[in-house]
């Protein structure tokens, strides 16, 4: 299936929209209650990659197929490794095979997890078999992805004697870790993230909670490119908080130098994106999005369409992704008529003053790669092949486009 999006005005009426709950956090809490049952989950996301991980812990043997869920794989790995009477195959589609988890899987062999490769060593799929584990001091690198720590956090007040991580070089992501241990606590669980050293206290059983989950901000970023590359444009997202515990939420600020200004209701919890003045062709973008990596593509993308230029750094974990997203980037923007130059860590846009019409975007199966993009219509005409990718995340992204009044045609 592909969208074909030709380019329109954003309609103002003025629309309001509700983005399906935080991934991030809707996993996490879906980790969280099936360890401690207590617990209640109001505004789940409706991604397939929750769903992916709702349907998986259901089951504690047999063969668990994750498909594309990267955040799946890393949790359900420590989550089967330290449930006694777990024994699974755990594995995924060719792309979640190629990406690397030994990082993970060594952490937790150290505290004397059962885990083996089953095809190439260093990658799933991976045969489990669940214990009880009661060393609790482990030592993983920092610098990779925050999942893999992420995902020792979230077992660790289940294990008898708690966990303590020893992060060793620089902290990719922080703000996710941040968002692990915020979530934690909101539940009821002690836990305390300072310098290079996380500690999670244990504990036999949670009161009874509801915690809702706030919509998510990575989705909303796709709204901000939309705003940004608006000529005039109010726009209301239900379902967010000023104070939230998702790092992508500094989308905010930093779109503010793109023209949006964001208006916070806390009464009715949402946010109102305004564009305010036009940029400067000379300005340049520049950013270290080591802790907010996911919004790379919205931001060199809005970039491209507003035809300035942006040096983006921080980005070395795009390259473990859905796809190598730099590449990804890379490809694409130059076929709109963009000049990129990538490293291993880095994106620099040239300033771009047109765009090519009736290009076809590839998205390389990555939902971030088809949303990141789609605002682009508002310029050009544009054709976007597997927009169905884009469920992943984000379900109902394309009828919610064509609501603010873009063309969008699924073939």
């Amino acid at each position: 299936m592909k969208a074909i999006l030709s380019d329109s005005k954003l309609l103002i009426k003025p629309p309001q929209c509700s983005v399906t709950g935080s991934k991030s956090e809707s996993n996490r809490l879906l980790i969280l209650q099936k360890l401690f049952p207590t617990l209640s989950i109001e505004n789940l996301s409706e991604s397939d990659d929750t769903k992916v991980l709702k349907e998986a812990l259901k089951h504690l043997d047999g063969t668990i197929d994750i498909h594309h869920a990267g955040t799946a794989m890393r949790f359900l790995t420590a989550y089967y490794a330290t449930q006694p009477n777990a024994k699974v195959l755990l594995t995924g589609s060719q792309r979640m095979q190629e990406r690397p988890i030994a990082v993970l899987v060594e952490a937790l062999q150290s505290l004397g997890a059962e885990i083996e490769y089953k095809k190439n060593t260093g990658c799933s799929p991976l045969t489990i078999r669940g214990k009880k584990i009661t060393n609790k001091s482990v030592t993983i690198a920092a610098n990779v992805s925050s999942q893999y720590i992420s995902a020792l956090m979230l077992v660790g007040a289940s294990l008898p004697n708690g966990i303590t991580i020893h992060l060793e070089g620089t902290i990719t992501s922080i703000p996710y870790l941040t968002m692990t241990l915020q979530l934690m606590q909101a539940c009821g669980i002690s836990g305390t993230l300072k310098g290079q050293t996380i500690t999670i206290d244990p504990v036999n059983r949670l009161p009874e909670k509801t915690i809702i989950v706030e919509s998510d901000w990575s989705s909303a970023s796709y709204f901000y490119s939309l705003v940004a590359l608006s000529e005039e444009t109010t726009l209301t997202l239900r379902h967010y908080r000023r104070e939230s515990h998702q790092g992508d939420a500094a989308v905010a600020t930093m779109y503010r130098e793109l023209g949006v200004v964001t208006d916070y209701d806390p009464v009715e919890q949402t946010i109102t994106l305004s564009k305010k003045g036009k940029v400067s062709e000379a300005f340049v973008f520049e950013k270290d999005l080591s802790r907010t990596p996911d919004l790379a593509q919205t931001i060199a993308v809005t970039c491209l369409g507003l035809g300035i230029a942006c040096s983006l750094t921080g980005l070395h974990t795009l390259k473990i992704k859905e796809t190598d997203r730099l590449v990804a980037l890379k490809q694409e923007i130059t076929k709109l008529g963009g000049e990129v130059t990538i490293t291993d860590n880095s994106l620099q846009l040239e300033a771009t003053p047109s765009l090519k019409k009736g290009v076809a975007i590839a998205t390389y199966q990555d939902h971030r790669m088809a949303m990141a993009f789609a605002p682009l219509a508002l310029k050009i005409p544009l054709t976007i092949h597997d927009a169905e990718v884009v469920s992943k995340s984000f379900p109902s992204f394309w009828e919610d486009f064509k609501d603010l009044g873009i063309s969008v045609a699924l073939k």
